[in-house]
């Protein structure tokens, strides 16, 4: 089973032709509101790729902590672990670009006060050999003590190393498998990560500096798929050549398909193709969760 420790947000949509430069106005196109949040997006992923899910988090008592829950009930996932606390949801706001390109800029909310005590709650319905997932929009100290519990615990741990924080060097080197793009990879590795060859040195060299912990690293690249070191060896999947509509929600996508796969027990190779697919899927439609792809969508392309 896999627990997401995690963020859940309302997300809050204009298309514009291009993206604003600094001090710009630019015409939107189209407006939209979505249930997003990078916890509950790759929740999401992970359950409709096949998996069972328990979400662990919060949200507020206001309008949008329904909406931002109701794909996740829909796809059956276990909420047991969501709390409703005082002030608003958490929101992102974001701007996406005639190419499919995006800004965002993400209000936590209630994702503020996700707090220690929850950490420990979600790590203690885990049982051993179960997967927790989390990421960088709730509190540090709360993701810094879900990674205690789960060591403790026999918990395999990822963390998707977004949004990047001061934090993220520090929170990374505590988890098993590290999910990043190539910006948060070139702060990990102490440099840029132009292409996969460029990518895979500084793999080597990062997989070397922790080599008592036998930590995995996977990086996105976008278009060019995803590259990664397991256990001393280099692997590289394509991404599906697509035409873009909103990247939105791609990253989580590939990461929730990534867990679920290793959940489902396939090959790291064959989980790391699975996911390269289905984060390619997810860009031919707007919204981080109304266009994450069901298992079968994303078999059909393998």
């Amino acid at each position: 089973m896999i627990t997401v420790f995690g963020s859940i947000n309302m997300d809050l949509i204009a298309n514009t032709d291009r993206l604003p430069q600094p001090g710009e106005t630019v015409p939107g196109s189209n407006f939209a509101t979505a249930a997003g949040g990078k916890g509950a997006n790759q929740a999401l992923a992970a359950r409709r790729a096949g998996s069972s899910v328990r979400m662990a988090g919060a949200v507020g008592k206001d309008g949008f902590a329904g909406e931002a829950l109701a794909l996740l009930d829909a796809a059956g996932t276990d909420l047991s672990l969501v709390k409703r606390v005082e002030g608003p949801t958490g929101t992102a706001l974001i701007l996406v670009g005639g190419t499919g390109e995006n800004m965002i800029a993400v209000v936590p909310g209630a994702n503020g006060k996700v707090d220690r005590p929850a950490a420990e709650a979600a790590v203690a319905a885990m049982s051993n050999g179960d997967i927790l997932m989390l990421q960088l929009e709730v509190p540090a100290a709360s993701v810094e003590t879900a990674f205690a519990a789960a060591r403790q615990n026999g918990v395999t741990t990822v963390l998707n190393t977004a949004p990047l924080t001061s934090d993220a060097v520090r929170l990374a080197a505590l988890a098993d498998i590290v999910v990043a793009n190539e910006t948060e990879f070139a702060l990990l590795a102490g440099g840029a990560a132009a292409d996969p060859q460029n990518a895979a040195a500084r793999l080597e060299a990062l997989h070397r500096l922790h080599a008592e912990r036998r930590q995995t690293y996977v990086v996105t690249l976008g278009g060019d798929g995803a590259i990664a070191i397991r256990d001393g060896e280099i692997l590289h999947v394509e991404s599906l050549k697509i035409e873009p509509v909103d990247t939105v929600g791609a990253g989580d996508t590939f990461c929730g398909y990534l867990a679920a796969g290793l959940d489902q027990g396939l090959a790291f190779d064959a989980a790391l193709k699975r996911a390269a697919v289905a984060g390619s899927l997810a860009c031919l439609e707007a919204g981080a969760q109304p266009s994450i792809p069901t298992a079968a969508m994303v078999d059909a392309r393998i």
